[in-house]
């Protein structure tokens, strides 16, 4: 089973593994695209009202702008130690077990706009870059993307279950096809429902730890759908490939 999750716009700072290797992460086909984004942006950020313009900062942003600058000599930690917010918070990594924390890294993937997709295990830098930026004198990052990380990540689920909790502009950039997806749904008190930003962060990181610490090996929804009871979530099939989470 491989599980995405999106990234973040909120990451870690620091961390205690050496700079980026490019050749060490996973899913190696993205290298050249991934090689050329990290000069785009390093050029980028030697302009800060064109790195404001481009990654829609504020002028309080520099520090987004001076991780970018050192993308290639600053050190790097695990991917699923690097993002943070509401959803990393559910998924809680810093509670697994070492067993659990390698499940976690065999289970994991996580979208970048910047990598296109890495597993958890793999060591990145602090950057900024999202997925819906437009670098100049770039192809925009889906018509980047589109090919190459479909096909590395095609490669990389080696037909296993994938369960893509990515949001749509980060599916965008590679789709997967036959995925699973999850929606987050509140009901009110009248029955009906509505998507709510937040709470559809929390609920998709509680499955993504769900999906990690289970000794179950899903391979269709109705295995996930199980394997979300049995962590307390309130699920319904909606189709063969789309799972609700209703709070």
């Amino acid at each position: 089973m491989l599980v995405l999750l999106p990234p973040s716009e909120t990451k870690s700072d620091g961390g205690a593994d050496a700079p980026l290797e490019l050749d060490a992460l996973t899913m190696p086909q993205l290298t050249a695209v991934r090689d050329g984004l990290i000069d785009a942006l390093v050029k980028l950020a030697a302009d800060p009202d064109a790195s404001r313009t481009a990654l829609g900062l504020g002028k309080g942003a520099d520090s987004e702008i001076a991780r970018n600058a050192t993308l290639r000599t600053s050190p790097t930690r695990p991917a699923l130690q690097r993002y943070t917010g509401v959803l990393y918070d559910a998924l809680d990594a810093k509670s697994f077990t070492k067993a659990q924390r390698e499940k976690a890294f065999a289970r994991l993937a996580i979208g970048s706009a910047l990598f296109g997709a890495v597993r958890a295990g793999d060591a990145i830098p602090a950057y900024r870059l999202s997925g819906g930026s437009k670098l100049p004198g770039l192809p925009t990052l889906s018509a980047l993307w589109r090919d190459s990380l479909a096909d590395a990540l095609h490669a990389e689920a080696a037909g296993d279950l994938v369960v893509d909790l990515r949001s749509g502009t980060y599916q965008q950039l590679g789709r997967v096809p036959g995925a699973l997806t999850a929606n987050v749904l509140t009901e009110h008190a009248d029955g009906s429902r509505t998507v709510v930003s937040h709470f559809n962060k929390h609920h998709k990181g509680l499955l993504a730890r769900a999906l990690v610490l289970t000794r179950a090996e899903p391979t269709d929804i109705r295995g996930v759908a199980r394997v979300a009871a049995k962590a307390g979530l309130r699920t319904e099939i909606a189709s063969p490939a789309e799972l609700l989470i209703i709070t």
